[in-house]
């Protein structure tokens, strides 16, 4: 079995203990415990977290793309709103499980928040 960090296991939604079992039950929600590991997740829960870094890296993107659309090719506001809304929507829906899963692998590994009192191997 290859060794995954917990930084590469939150990223993938996996437990950032074993890195095998779902960080995640439905969309967002965390699981109260590892099915694998039974590593205790109730409490580590990121909430709106990363929320704020997608906002700001998506909202960048998408305004800057909108700028340089506008300037080169002086598109209609009803075509900017038919492009940009939707893609501004799913880029942040598309980025939010991946990071909500960053955040909680890093509080594992930087002991931020007690998980059942177990320790990260240091070497990572």
């Amino acid at each position: 079995m290859e060794h995954r960090t917990p930084v590469t296991a939150g990223l993938r939604g996996r437990c950032p203990r074993c890195g095998e079992g779902p960080l995640f039950e439905g969309f967002l929600a965390v699981r109260s415990r590892c099915p694998v590991c039974d590593l205790d997740l109730a409490g580590q829960d990121s909430g709106d977290g990363p929320v704020a870094f997608i906002v700001l890296v998506v909202g960048a993107v998408v305004v800057g793309a909108a700028l340089l659309v506008e300037v080169r090719y002086g598109w209609p506001v009803w075509l900017h709103m038919l492009v940009w809304l939707p893609l501004a929507a799913l880029g942040c829906l598309a980025s939010m499980r991946p990071l909500k899963g960053l955040m909680i692998a890093l509080q594992y590994r930087h002991l931020r928040h007690s998980f059942d009192g177990d320790r990260p191997d240091r070497h990572i």
